[in-house]
């Protein structure tokens, strides 16, 4: 080989490094949008809420219910809606790593074995069989190389990188979800076990009731109709309680299959009643400025946005030539040893493909990415504004069920006085029994309700909590088993380790 013939591969490799140096990335570059958020939320009641710069890392413990505590880390780590999320972002993570071997040559090995006999009309004169008959062999490998000079690739990992990330957004938006589904729950069950609790009572005291006017009618001191009217009131009163005893277990039921577990699962855990998990006197919320990093919803959207937007710059790269560089290198040999370096064969060099004419099917693809963009964007902005109203509404709630809860301890108080005046009058026949009636009834109803808004108060704190997007964390979440697992480990493409990628 001449020194002439060394020296070209040389300066086709400067040329082809001088062209990579010069490599441009077309398309718009990301920018996180702007977006107003009020300095504070419209109306927090000092009494009800703490401003803060963070949530509490574990929101639910601030309610110091130990059960509460267990069946949140036991529905993490059964959850199989999040082991869903979870093998989706694996699938975008997989698919990451497709974008980024774009990057590298493919490299294909090639082999044959061929026996193949001329015709005998080829030749002047007759030949031997075994002159016409031959065994081709051959081995080697072929690579291409697409040299990204417009960007192509790049805006593609971009994209698939964004996509990653929004996946796991989406496996903490879940988790949020999730954590919120079973407080919610929970505190469902507690409230049920309360009502039945307070249903039970007073179907005691309408029995005592009912005792006392049939020792009335038979002692001639109360006609048949106030014997009638207290079973009357007896049975609407028991009739509640099958309603709620259903309930109950629709409840322990969806606790556990949130836990992944069948539906009877937690029956026997659940089955002693416990008190209503209380919030605490002053709750923490942050500021609205929080939303945008604490909400994974927003997160989530804001990262789709990414990835379309360099989906636009991948499309525009296809206004512009690829290039691309590929080579062969073989023996081959039809007789003899096949990896005698005389029978080696190889072609090398660089090459362009550019698509001049396509009827406008490239600038509309552009266009139909832009106004994808658009969507994405219009997307993210609907995202904040509704995630606002959801706290917004959340905080208001919690506020004025805790202004209806002081209320209702109030009247409960003045109903049970009321029962014990008018169930005095009655014996002594300075009333009748309409207003026993009346004020049981009341009774009832007045504790039924105050039962009922002690688990309100506690499910509209739940839903601050999980509106302002409290329960996650990125460092809390990765585990000595996530860390272990090997699909963790660095993307490995020829060799090269490629950076390490966020984890939930």
């Amino acid at each position: 080989m001449t020194l002439g013939t060394c020296r070209k591969p040389f300066l086709l490799a400067a040329a082809i490094a001088l062209l990579i140096s010069g490599c441009m990335t077309v398309g718009p570059d990301y920018e996180t949008p702007d977006t107003d958020l009020p300095a504070q939320w419209r109306k927090v009641a000092p009494e009800a809420f703490k401003v803060e710069s963070e949530l509490p890392e574990r929101w639910w413990s601030t309610f110091n219910d130990p059960v509460l505590d267990s069946l949140i880390e036991r529905a993490r780590a059964g959850n199989l809606t999040l082991q869903e999320a979870y093998a989706r972002i694996k699938e975008a993570r997989a698919f990451l790593g497709v974008a980024r071997g774009e990057r590298l040559p493919a490299i294909d090995g090639t082999g044959s074995v061929e026996r193949f006999r001329a015709s005998e009309g080829i030749f002047q004169q007759p030949l031997p069989p075994a002159s016409r008959t031959d065994t081709f062999r051959g081995t080697g490998f072929d690579a291409t190389w697409e040299i990204d000079f417009f960007g192509r690739i790049s805006r593609q990992v971009e994209a698939a990188g964004a996509d990653f990330e929004a996946s796991i957004e989406d496996y903490r938006d879940i988790l949020v979800v999730l954590y919120g589904d079973i407080a919610t729950t929970y505190t469902n069950v507690r409230t049920l076990q309360e009502r039945i609790r307070i249903t039970e009572k007073n179907v005691e005291t309408q029995r005592d009731t009912l005792r006392i006017v049939r020792l009335r009618r038979d002692a001639e001191l109360a006609p048949d109709l106030d014997v009638e009217q207290a079973k009357l009131i007896l049975a609407t009163t028991e009739s509640n309680i099958p309603q709620l005893r259903a309930a109950l277990v629709a409840n322990i039921n969806r606790l556990s299959v949130l836990l992944g577990q069948p539906p009877s699962a937690l029956h026997a855990e659940l089955s002693v009643p416990k008190p209503i998990p209380m919030p605490p006197i002053a709750a923490q919320v942050t500021q609205p400025a929080n939303l945008l990093r604490q909400r994974p919803d927003i997160r989530r959207a804001e990262r789709l946005l990414a990835a379309q937007t360099a989906r636009v710059g991948a499309a525009t790269a296809d206004l512009y030539p690829r290039f691309s560089l590929s080579g062969v290198f073989a023996f081959q040999t039809v007789s003899g040893s096949l990896y005698e370096w005389d029978n080696h064969a190889f072609s090398f060099g660089p090459s362009f493909r550019w698509n001049i004419f396509d009827g406008g099917r490239v600038r509309s693809f552009i266009d139909a990415q832009d106004a994808r963009t658009e969507a994405a964007l219009k997307s993210y902005e609907n995202t904040v504004l509704l995630a606002m109203d959801e706290v917004e509404t959340a905080i208001t709630a919690y506020t004025q069920e805790g202004i209806r809860k002081q209320a209702l301890v109030r009247s409960v108080v003045a109903a049970q006085r009321s029962v014990d005046l008018v169930l005095k009058l009655y014996r002594t026949g300075l009333t009748n029994f309409l207003n026993v009636l009346d004020m049981e009834r009341s009774l009832f109803a007045q504790e039924d309700s105050l039962a009922d808004s002690q688990g309100l108060i506690s499910l509209q704190l739940i839903r601050v909590y999980t509106a302002l997007g409290g329960g996650w964390n990125p460092q809390a979440e990765r585990t000595q088993e996530q860390e272990k697992q090997s699909d963790k480990q660095p993307l490995t493409i020829f060799g090269v380790d490629l950076p390490e990628v966020p984890w939930p």
